[in-house]
């Protein structure tokens, strides 16, 4: 294996890591917003609209909670470099 092998390689597993952390987290919070009221805040609560309003909460909060985990553990890898 050569350092180009070696570099695909490590890319490839970062990716692979980061899209099952992504859908990870994406999935608990859709699991977690499945408590949450909507009816108090929508006129209809079951109709398609309101369905897409959950999914995409739950992408964009799943989303962030993932950039944040995965940022804390590539700045954790980082500080290996100071000491």
């Amino acid at each position: 294996m050569d350092a180009s092998d070696v570099l695909d390689y490590s890319m490839g597993m970062t990716s692979l890591v980061s899209i099952t952390v992504a859908l990870v987290c994406i999935g608990l919070s859709w699991w977690a917003l499945q408590q949450f009221r909507f009816d108090l805040f929508l006129k209809q609560p079951k109709s398609a609209p309101a369905k897409m309003l959950q999914v995409l909460l739950s992408v964009a909060l799943g989303y962030e909670i993932a950039r944040f985990i995965l940022d804390y553990f590539n700045w954790s890898r980082m500080l290996k470099g100071m000491f």
